[in-house]
């Protein structure tokens, strides 16, 4: 059996945005509560003792307090659940809530080499001493096993593979510290329980949806997926910024090749938008958007929201 939890659904500055007035940002302040959203997260368990997380956001530690299942033991003076943390890109969203993991629990780190590489180059990361947290690199389309605190299998594989996308923003214009070649900067994952065959694909950030990424996720049981925009021009039709989404590495939920006409039709059981912009009306319940996504097949959670394999 597999455990996921969705520690937040949010994109980068959360809902609502610490300076943001746009009508999302205004809602979720004033009034409507429900719309308030940490940035994107998930942990998943096979055994509901054993966790582990995908990315490390900005508002981890703000998750894990609300997260109950990810609470240290009862009597246990130091402990934490969380065996490992799979890191899908090197983004300031899935890297930065790392440095509040930083209080001596031992756990691995899983990354591509070239993510790995961005945390070896930053020295704020040498916080988490590689002598408490192991540094694991993972490729594109070689399968592991995560391992629990103790080193014992987990009973879990991983599959990462590559999902078209971007670098880090951070790099733009900048050496990257692994090289030129940019494959491994954003994966995906299929995430399997070895003994039950039951598993989830997660893909948090996406610029255009390949057949080889259809066939991956033909037939899921369960999809978590990029939902940043909802239109392409979103951010520059509200006046909130200049970038498309594509230029950000994000395909749109709607539209010609948007996430929702893409995937429709693979037989996905159930399918999970994550990774949603503040700027993104499919938030507003009662929205047209928000009916159009729901109307073909697809979910926006609550951060919290449960889901069992």
């Amino acid at each position: 059996m597999l455990r996921i939890v969705v520690l937040g659904a949010a994109a980068g500055g959360g809902v609502p945005q610490w300076n943001c007035g746009c009508r999302v940002c205004r809602q979720a302040r004033n009034g409507n509560p429900e719309l308030t959203s940490t940035q994107a997260s998930i942990a998943f368990s096979r055994d509901g003792a054993n966790w582990f997380l995908v990315n490390a956001s900005p508002d981890l530690r703000q998750q894990l307090t609300a997260t109950p299942q990810l609470h240290p033991a009862a009597g246990k003076l130091r402990h934490s659940p969380i065996a490992g943390v799979i890191l899908t890109n090197g983004e300031i969203d899935a890297v930065a809530g790392l440095l509040s993991m930083r209080e001596g629990s031992p756990f691995s780190i899983y990354a591509h080499g070239r993510v790995l590489a961005i945390l070896a180059t930053n020295s704020i990361f040498n916080v988490l001493g590689e002598n408490n947290v192991a540094r694991r690199p993972i490729e594109v389309n070689r399968p592991f096993e995560p391992t629990l605190r103790d080193g014992s299998p987990s009973g879990i594989e991983v599959l990462p593979f590559e999902v078209t996308g971007k670098g880090a923003w951070y790099l733009e214009g900048k050496p990257h510290p692994a090289g030129a070649d940019g494959v491994g900067d954003t994966l995906g994952l299929r995430i399997a329980d070895k003994t039950s065959g039951q598993y989830f694909c997660f893909v948090a950030a996406c610029a255009r949806v390949t057949d080889d990424l259809r066939a991956r996720l033909r037939g899921a049981p369960l999809v978590l997926f990029d939902g940043t925009v909802w239109r392409d021009d979103e951010l520059i039709a509200a006046g909130l910024g200049q970038k498309t989404g594509q230029s950000m590495g994000h395909l749109s939920m709607s539209g010609d090749h948007g996430a929702i006409e893409s995937l429709a039709g693979l037989d996905i059981a159930r399918k999970v938008f994550l990774h949603i912009n503040n700027s993104n009306p499919a938030w507003l319940k009662g929205s047209d958007e928000r009916k159009a996504l729901e109307r073909a097949g697809w979910q926006i959670p609550a951060d919290g929201t449960e889901i069992t394999l």
